[in-house]
């Protein structure tokens, strides 16, 4: 029994070595692009067009990172009108995550709030994908007066039953996780992508470009592993939570939802969402799956453009009623 436990902790110390060692290499590979800023003690790496107009901020989902949105070519197409902002959420990318803290939507609204007022970025529009609307979502509920307007796609608005949530919060439990993480987790959740990202994609074909450019060695690192998984286990409470207060928000929002997205039910979530916020407007894409930003860059741009004119067109009104 002893000479079998050491031989198991002997495996699980060439695991952590060879783990780290990938972590560094993915690192080499694809180093951050962008600046960073320190906010409450938050390393946060983002990229910043730096464009006149309408600030627009974007936040990416799930175990993505400011990439993702790059190649899909929304940012590009947003930066030819406004200034566009886009966030690595804590521990994706290069954001740091640190431990003790929870990293709710709430959490992650008050963050990226202090984050904008730092940057001198008023009133943004913020466009979420995914995870990340759930961030805009909290930002425009619990700091309404930094937020002119919303865009959200492939959005998870309401908490739902799901068969996966178990199985995939096991690396964020407590030492067992920390374990995990650091051993088993980068070659399972290696082995698990390509499946996991066909899903995403469907029901068309991974793009060539995604393939090419998504750094996707960086998201078997154990910190961004365990921000996923993290992500996952408190998914439904906080959509319970911001659920009873979308009734609440009084800004210009467009939802956007592929009819065929295979991981967010769009009826349950986004046909659903768009009863709940007074101005809001629903776009629904047929035969398009979760990343439509992916394949209708061009239609979530014109969905941007228009929420931004509603905006102009609210804040005139207000200017003209003010002056009396």
């Amino acid at each position: 029994m002893a000479a079998g436990a050491l031989a198991g902790l002997a495996a699980a110390a060439a695991a952590a070595v060879a783990v780290e060692h990938d972590r560094l290499e993915a690192e080499r590979a694809h180093p951050p692009t962008g600046r960073f800023i320190t906010v409450d003690g938050v390393r946060l790496h983002y990229v910043d067009s730096e464009g006149p107009g309408q600030p627009v901020v974007m936040f990416h989902g799930n175990g993505a990172m400011i990439a993702d949105l790059e190649i899909s070519g929304i940012v590009a197409r947003s930066a030819r009108r406004y200034r566009t902002i886009v966030f690595d959420r804590p521990g994706y990318g290069y954001s740091e995550r640190p431990r003790g803290r929870n990293w709710g939507p709430s959490e992650q609204a008050a963050l990226f709030a202090k984050a904008l007022a730092e940057l001198d970025v008023e009133r943004p529009i913020l466009l979420g994908h995914s995870w990340g609307t759930l961030v805009a979502l909290a930002m425009a509920l619990e700091h309404p007066m930094q937020v002119s307007g919303l865009v959200l796609a492939s959005g998870y608005y309401f908490p739902q039953a799901r068969a996966d949530v178990v199985a995939l919060s096991v690396p964020a439990l407590p030492l067992l996780g920390g374990v995990l993480r650091h051993t088993l987790a980068p070659a399972l959740v290696r082995s698990m992508a390509p499946r996991a990202i066909g899903r995403l994609f469907a029901p068309l074909p991974v793009t060539e470009d995604f393939r090419a450019h998504f750094p996707l060695e960086l998201c078997f690192r154990p910190g961004q592993i365990r921000a996923s998984s993290e992500e996952v286990a408190v998914m439904n409470a906080a959509a319970a939570a911001l659920a009873r207060r979308y009734h609440e928000i009084a800004v210009p929002t467009a939802i956007i939802a592929g009819e065929a997205d295979e991981i967010v039910e769009t009826p349950f979530h986004s046909i659903r969402l768009a009863e709940h916020i007074p101005d809001a407007t629903l776009h629904l894409l047929p035969e398009m799956g979760h990343m439509l930003h992916h394949f209708e860059a061009e239609k979530l741009a014109d969905v941007l453009h228009d929420v931004a004119a509603r905006v102009a067109h609210r804040e005139a009104r207000a200017s003209l009623e003010a002056a009396g």
